[in-house]
């Protein structure tokens, strides 16, 4: 049944909202097909397969199932962190931590299977393809779980330990998103993967903060401490700023080398001037959790400036 109707429409200050002429069904489904993509993590998924394509880009790389492998693994790491924490979750994203509840065992399943996919994937690589991709989960386990604290009193959730927490994020991802594709092409490393490398390190970390805008008073409750739990947040948005600043020099400096590209150097500072605008809202955005994502699509611009400056498309 739509929502629109013959009735002449009455004069009223308040808002009509966007989806007044749209039938409910599809309104309804767009919500659910929104909720799966952003509480289920598959939205990284393919934001993952793009950084990885980024570096085939920059590194000149044949095309192999490094992709794959990373969104198989990016999709397994991080529903299964969300299952972890979802009582946690329940004060600073209640709609997530109802969503990952209430589907908790689909999840657990298909954590298990994108993962043991990607095992198997990787198998074809060689055993350093294997081993990358086996990284992020071991250091989820250090990250997420209780392992550590059992050990005894003395240790704690790394994912309560102030930079380590991030850190540890950002070194996995950049780990596997540059090292896969290097692994199962047999290239060998480079000095233009290193930088490649700590560019996705600096950027993951940041990423990786800026939704701890969001969860500050939670974290501050449950003992997780961030940058904007221990900094706040106006002295966050500055460590933001220096880093993306730190970042754009680092990649001036690579270019003015001869290490980078003028291709790849241009579409990654268009990339980390988006960056520096994002880095303006934290804290000042009603939104937070947009502002993340947003944080995360900045590689679908990068990607897309990279492919017109090489192949001219």
């Amino acid at each position: 049944m739509a929502s629109k109707t013959n009735e002449p429409p009455v004069s009223t200050d308040a808002a009509v909202p966007w989806h007044a002429d749209v039938p409910e069904s599809v309104v309804d489904v767009g919500y659910r097909v929104r909720d799966v993509l952003t509480y289920s993590s598959t939205y990284l998924v393919f934001i993952a397969m793009i950084e990885v394509l980024t570096v085939h880009l920059v590194l000149s790389l044949p095309l192999n199932p490094a992709p794959i492998v990373v969104g198989l693994v990016t999709f397994a790491v991080y529903a299964g962190d969300r299952i972890a924490d979802a009582a946690d979750d329940e004060m600073s994203s209640p709609e997530r931590s109802a969503f990952v509840t209430r589907h908790r065992t689909l999840l657990s399943v298909l954590t298990a299977i994108t993962y043991g996919l990607a095992v198997a994937l990787a198998l074809t690589g060689g055993p350093i393809a294997l081993a990358i991709t086996l990284l992020p989960g071991g250091f989820w386990i250090l990250y997420a779980s209780d392992w550590l604290p059992s050990l005894g009193s003395h240790f704690k959730r790394l994912k309560r330990v102030l930079i380590v927490n991030s850190t540890i994020v950002a070194s996995a991802w950049a780990i596997a998103v540059v090292g896969l594709p290097i692994a199962f092409a047999e290239a060998s490393v480079t000095p233009l993967a290193a930088v490649v490398f700590v560019y996705f390190l600096v950027d993951t970390f940041v990423n990786t903060e800026i939704p701890n805008v969001r969860d500050v008073e939670a974290d501050a409750a449950v003992g997780v401490s961030t940058l904007p739990v221990a900094f706040g947040i106006r002295r966050t948005r500055r460590i933001l700023y220096g880093l993306d600043l730190a970042l754009v020099a680092f990649v001036v400096i690579a270019f003015s080398v001869g290490i980078l590209t003028a291709a790849a150097a241009a579409a990654i500072l268009v990339g980390l001037g988006y960056a520096l605008v994002l880095a303006w809202f934290v804290g000042r955005n009603a939104a937070p959790g947009r502002l993340a994502i947003a944080g995360e699509a900045k590689h679908l611009v990068v990607f897309a400036l990279l492919l017109v400056f090489t192949t001219g498309i």
